[in-house]
């Protein structure tokens, strides 16, 4: 028997789920198809942060995004029943008195004054290594992604709108105005598929750069971090007793999803020039962004098949970019309302 919907989703990391969501409140009825062991949203320490610490410069209309996406993902909240938002203070070490100039510069911008206070803060952690003050960002935090898609997906379950496993290009039929999957008939079809989209015979054209990360959680005692702290890495509070999340590493060649040795080792020597407490390590994860060479994310319509789109490239700022660029998709084919030229796929070739 043939099923009918508005919609398929193919991917179910951040960008799939972020497109669902925007489908259920504008009562689409659809279908996700995904296989969940290669998200990189799953694996993701999920920090959400508007700025770019190392040149202490606003990150990618994250001023307006940032406005967004925390409504968003409280009304998901409500919706599930769940808690998957955790704001936290953001220190950033200062290595000299030139960087803490820099930041005093910085804050005095417009766009930036919201995001970094201008009073430093002591180190009162005998265990860090902070001899210049910290840098406070506000308006950071952590959405635990991980747990947000396991919350979601339950309820997905529970609905029938889930079919777990991989995605079969070849059983898609596109016909003049729907496509055929299966047994499944669809007004349009959205593909979510992060770094999978290299595998994506009508979209594997476009630009998508593998940017490999590794995080390891270690549990440490005497710690004791009620904030995110960022020297070399950055160390988040996970919410379990004594345990933080270190990462992220960046490897543009290797495209396996295995955790690696040296990625460790670069994480352990990089948290080991500014932490002196002993640790044990009790994780390690790796995932691969979907990044693009532009830094903008993927959106659109695919050229010749006009049914059929794409919601990829969300990146390292894929939590604070998500609800706004979802959204933006879904008024795109609902409402013709025309995308940012600098996210739209069209600004690429398609050969």
């Amino acid at each position: 028997m043939n099923k009918q919907v508005d919609y398929i989703i193919v991917g179910f990391g951040l960008a799939g789920l972020t497109f669902a969501e925007q489908l259920r409140k504008n009562n689409k009825s659809f279908i996700v198809i995904s296989k969940l062991n290669k998200s990189s949203s799953i694996v993701a320490g999920g920090m959400y942060n508007p700025v770019i610490l190392k040149r202490f410069t606003l990150a990618w209309k994250a001023n307006e995004q940032l406005k967004t996406a925390i409504p968003f993902y409280q009304k998901i909240e409500a919706y599930l029943q769940d808690s998957f938002l955790v704001p936290l203070p953001l220190y950033r070490i200062f290595n000299n008195i030139e960087e803490q100039n820099n930041w005093h510069i910085a804050a005095d911008k417009p766009t930036l004054s919201p995001f970094l206070s201008q009073k430093f803060i002591e180190n009162n952690n005998q265990y860090i290594q902070a001899n210049h003050k910290f840098g406070n960002v506000t308006q950071s935090g952590r959405l635990k992604v991980g747990h947000l898609i396991n919350s979601y997906l339950k309820t997905l379950l529970e609905k029938q709108q889930f079919i777990e496993g991989k995605f079969e290009y070849q059983s898609l039929i596109q016909n003049t105005n729907s496509i055929t999957y299966k047994n499944y008939t669809a007004k349009n079809i959205v593909f979510c598929e992060g770094f999978g989209m290299k595998d994506n015979p009508l979209f594997n054209y476009l630009p998508l750069k593998p940017s490999k990360g590794e995080t390891i959680t270690i549990e440490a005692k005497n710690l004791n971090l009620t904030s995110i702290v960022k020297s070399g890495v950055f160390i988040v509070p996970t919410g379990t007793i004594n345990q933080y999340l270190v990462g992220a590493t960046y490897n543009w060649t290797d495209e396996t999803w295995d955790a690696t040795l040296n990625g460790k080792e670069e994480l352990i020597r990089k948290l080991n020039k500014f932490i002196t407490c002993p640790y044990t390590v009790v994780q390690q994860l790796a995932g691969i962004r979907p990044t693009v060479k532009d830094r903008r994310p993927l959106l659109g319509q695919h050229p010749t098949h006009k049914n059929t789109y794409i919601l990829n490239g969300l990146g390292t700022r894929g939590v604070i970019a998500a609800p706004t660029v979802s959204k933006q998709l879904f008024d795109y084919i609902e409402h013709k309302t025309p995308l940012d030229p600098t996210i739209d796929i069209q600004r690429f070739p398609y050969n």
